[in-house]
């Protein structure tokens, strides 16, 4: 029998979304669907490895034994079981949820988050056809056809439902590529701890580990970390990480401003790398509890109470260890905006903690617009580098599309090889002293240092005048052809 392919599985699974679609607002569904997702493909190994066992063994311990699977599935919780009910199918979904995190520490808090019992949204018919519409794949290791397809299949969901979802797909997936992106310029590494305070739906996590993959490294001793306020998105991250095979991960429910959670004994975690798209100038974003900072984060300054962009900044800056870099999506306003943000600017820049700016196209995010940058940080510069901030214009290199712009592989490759030789090319890129920023009272405005002009077309005005002259000789041609033709017709003396 011929194993599911990945095309095979996304197409069934954004089916999955059809059935929903009218019933539920497009925002919301991605979580009915994430969990039975999770709850299909941990009941299917988990009956796989038990028949293996009791095949090899003769014995049927495997369908009892914890110490057996990596996530033990309870009788309440196997498929067959949610299988078999004709009404309140919600309720046994919940208790199957609930069944499954009693019996896996791991799972804690990531799937009683989804509510199946709402019978106004979800009633039995739609829940049955659901069902049947998951029964119909087997999502044995055995039928898969390649081994992180699981995990491939999740992450094209999440881009699908920020498709779905416009502008509130921003807040939990950012652009693949534009991720691949900052990855490959912060150049993660086997043994590192990695972390994205602002985790979303983990992609960042995600492609650090594909990225040391393809390096030839190897990311088991990789430590991911990460934190996100919205439940849902934080309980989508840990069903994502775990169907990518990544179950050795932290990631934290709460607010990473108001009150970090990645601590070692009343400290903040120091990481190797950080890397985070942190929401748009967030109003609200806890500026009196930053002015209490029991953590030192904000010692350059407090950002304005409307705009919170710098304040993540400075955490990231905050947990970076001695050697430590990072790599954070950013709009243009905090590039040159004063007051605050100014002061908190021109601290950044003397403590030489800002290594690039790289600008980006525009319209390349959900929800927005206009065009953002990548900042990147680094505790500890290359000789060469220190003094100087390396800027870059990539605002012009990308795919337009019609509803978003995207980056191209060849747009991605260019700026991370200029990035790496770090050397000036007119119009594109160029190193600036911190001498020359401070002239310009350390406004980090690309335009300011890359000239971003059109060159005016040379006028060739004998050329003009040559044409000019030709076109007069044409009009008199045809003037006198005209008075020729009228005198024929007696219309003139």
């Amino acid at each position: 029998m011929a194993q599911l392919t990945l095309q095979q599985l996304e197409s069934h699974l954004w089916e999955s979304a059809n059935i929903l679609r009218g019933s539920i607002d497009s925002s919301d569904y991605k979580n009915y669907i994430f969990g039975l997702l999770f709850l299909k493909r941990l009941n299917d190994v988990f009956v796989e490895t038990a028949k293996r066992i009791e095949e090899e063994e003769g014995d049927d311990y495997g369908w009892y034994d914890h110490d057996e699977h990596q996530f033990f599935v309870p009788e309440r919780a196997r498929w067959t079981h949610i299988q078999a009910q004709t009404q309140d199918i919600g309720d046994t979904i919940n208790k199957a949820f609930e069944a499954l995190e009693e019996d896996n520490a791991s799972l804690q808090g990531v799937l009683v988050t989804i509510d199946f019992n709402d019978k106004e949204k979800l009633p039995d018919r739609l829940l049955l056809q659901l069902i049947g519409h998951f029964s119909a794949i087997n999502l044995t290791n055995a039928n898969l056809s390649e081994p992180d397809m699981l995990g491939r299949a999740y992450e094209y969901l999440i881009k699908q439902f920020a498709d779905d979802a416009g502008k509130k797909g921003g807040e939990f997936y950012t652009p693949s590529k534009v991720v691949e992106l900052i990855v490959k310029l912060i150049k993660p590494k086997e043994g590192m701890r990695v972390c994205d305070p602002t985790v979303g739906s983990g992609g960042m996590l995600i492609q650090s580990v594909d990225y040391i993959k393809s390096q030839g490294g190897n990311p088991r001793n990789l430590t991911l970390h990460g934190q996100e306020r919205n439940l849902n998105t934080w309980a989508i991250c840990k069903m994502n990480l775990l169907l990518h095979g990544l179950s050795d991960h932290r990631i934290e429910k709460g607010d990473t401003i108001r009150e970090p959670k990645l601590l070692e004994g009343g400290e903040l975690i120091l990481y190797d790398r950080v890397i985070a798209n942190p929401p748009f100038s967030l109003s609200n974003w806890g500026r009196e509890e930053a002015e209490s900072d029991e953590y030192g984060r904000f010692q350059f300054g407090i950002p304005p109470k409307d705009k919170g962009d710098l304040a993540f900044v400075q955490h990231m800056v905050a947990t970076l260890n001695y050697e430590g870099r990072a790599g954070v999506v950013m709009p243009h306003g905090i590039l040159f905006r004063s007051g605050a943000e100014g002061a908190i600017r021109k601290g950044l820049i003397e403590k030489d903690v800002i290594e690039a700016v790289i600008g980006l196209p525009s319209n390349l995010f959900y929800g927005t617009g206009i065009p953002a940058c990548l900042l990147l940080l680094n505790r500890n510069k290359d000789k060469n580098k220190k003094g100087k901030i390396f800027i870059l214009n990539g605002a012009e290199d990308f795919l337009e599309g019609k509803n978003q712009n995207t980056l191209r592989n060849e747009d991605i490759d260019k700026i991370v090889s200029h990035y790496d030789k770090w050397e000036n090319v007119e119009k594109y890129c160029r190193s600036v002293s911190i001498e020359e920023l401070k002239d310009n009272d350390y406004n980090l405005n690309i335009a300011r240092y890359i000239d971003t002009s059109e060159e005016e077309e040379k006028i060739n005005v004998t050329m003009i005048l040559t044409e000019l002259e030709k076109l007069e000789n044409e009009r008199k041609d045809i003037e006198s052809e005209m008075y020729g033709f009228l005198k024929e017709l007696g219309y003139c003396d």
